[in-house]
């Protein structure tokens, strides 16, 4: 599901069943694979600009994680259909950052942001962002992009 906010940033959200081998010994989920789930958004949000990932890597960028936060409310277990959305919450000139909730049903279980830089691959340093990018990734922030 995609959905334009006609005041604020574009927001898509996926469903992910919970696998068995994402929980632990109590049947909750492990906390490391929230941050999987917010990839999976974060990368299906980055098709909305336009880019899978693997072109953005094609170009010879790379969006590297610098940070991550992370704030559980409640777990969810094998078996559950959750729902992550995320959407672009900050955008700079070499680094933005994606803000995520996952619910069960209308029930908020966890909700974060992950910080990243653009990295120019042969360089092998932080850049700004590539100029191809800039366009599609602003218009994900305001809420602009073509549905």
């Amino acid at each position: 599901m995609i959905r334009a906010q006609p005041e604020g940033p574009t927001e898509i959200q996926i469903d992910v069943e919970v696998r068995y081998a994402e929980t632990d010994q109590m049947g909750v989920v492990h906390h490391a694979n929230y941050l999987v789930w917010f990839e999976l958004a974060r990368t299906t949000l980055c098709q909305k600009a336009g880019f899978h990932y693997r072109d953005i890597e094609g170009m010879g960028f790379q969006l590297q994680v610098t940070g991550a936060h992370l704030e559980y409310r409640k777990g969810a277990r094998y078996g559950d259909v959750v729902r992550v959305a995320c959407s672009l919450e900050q955008l700079a000139s070499r680094g933005l950052t994606f803000a995520y909730r996952i619910f069960r049903d209308s029930t908020l279980l966890a909700r974060g942001s992950t910080n990243h830089v653009w990295v120019d691959v042969a360089k092998g340093r932080a850049c700004r962002i590539p100029g191809p990018l800039e366009r599609p990734f602003r218009a994900l922030l305001t809420g602009s992009v073509d549905g």
